[in-house]
């Protein structure tokens, strides 16, 4: 009778390690980037820190601008962003959710330098690549679940999440609307860089609010598919990591926004691609917004 109990115990003891165990009780803002360039300025401005490593990944708590915060690296890409945000929300208290970092512009309208916000951000490589017949490029209904135009081979496909009320699927992951309305108070207070070094911008920067923004794990500099995503997406900017950390977001209920300086213009540029050239200047400009509007949010 007692070898099932020694079992269970046996059992018991070898899974405890895997499960995830609250390491901090605080309610906190989680503030990630994807990279150590894009972070310096977020670890500086945060003060009593105590580093936790979980797996490798290093969170750290403490109070910027005068609010709880655990800030951390997501690493680059999608998968890495999404696993590194679901360690966080299985580990701390975390009441809201801020990406902060570089992106490339994809809107004409805007310039390097220039903070995003987007209210909205789609997956786009989220897609079926499709058989080539005499008649064009094919999929099978049941495959293709969106209206979205394709780019050649390549067709968008709406995200179905267990549980979801959209039965058909999503392509778009929100923006908390009020954390969109603290970044907006916030926007026209901040001033943000325009030299790197000894290159600076034609244009002042400034702060933008709203619109589209895309992810994919994929560092783009075309200029052909950067139009495909301006016209199909309507998008304004495209990185590799704040798509996924909003789809975490949702499922786990929690707040999320994303702070995104543009580096570069995704091979929309007449010359070589500008990241390396402004991407210090853009991380740090994402970051001065960052810690306007963790200032400014309620407690």
């Amino acid at each position: 009778m007692r070898l099932p109990a020694l079992v269970l115990t046996l059992l018991a003891l070898l899974v405890s390690p895997a499960l995830a165990q609250r390491l901090d009780a605080t309610p906190r803002v989680a503030v990630i980037s994807a990279f150590p360039p894009e972070i310096g300025a977020l670890n500086a401005a945060t003060k009593d820190q105590k580093t936790f490593d979980v797996h490798g990944v290093k969170f750290m708590t403490g109070q910027m601008e005068g609010k709880p915060v655990v800030v951390f690296l997501s690493g680059v890409s999608m998968v890495n962003a999404a696993m590194t945000t679901q360690m966080a929300l299985d580990r701390f208290n975390i009441t809201r959710i801020v990406f902060s970092g570089i992106a490339g512009g994809v809107d004409e309208g805007l310039d390097i330098g220039d903070v995003v916000v987007a209210d909205r951000w789609a997956q786009n490589l989220e897609s079926a690549f499709a058989r080539e017949t005499d008649k064009g490029f094919e999929v099978s209904p049941s495959i293709r679940n969106s209206t979205l135009p394709n780019y050649g081979m390549i067709f968008p496909r709406a995200i179905l999440l267990p549980g979801d009320s959209l039965q058909d699927g999503r392509v778009w992951f929100p923006s908390d609307p009020a954390l969109l309305e603290t970044a907006k108070q916030v926007a026209a207070s901040v001033a943000l860089q325009r030299c790197a070094a000894d290159k600076c911008l034609i244009h002042p920067p400034k702060v933008v609010i709203g619109g589209a923004g895309v992810s994919a794990p994929v560092f783009l500099d075309n200029a052909a598919y950067r139009k495909y995503l301006r016209s199909a997406f309507d998008a304004r900017l495209v990185d590799m990591e704040s798509a996924a950390v909003a789809h975490v977001a949702l499922v786990n209920k929690t707040p999320f926004i994303a702070f995104r300086s543009l580096s570069d213009l995704a091979g929309g540029g007449a010359g070589a691609n500008e990241m390396h050239t402004f991407m210090a200047l853009a991380s740090d400009n994402s970051a001065t917004v960052v810690k306007a509007f963790v200032k400014a949010l309620p407690n």
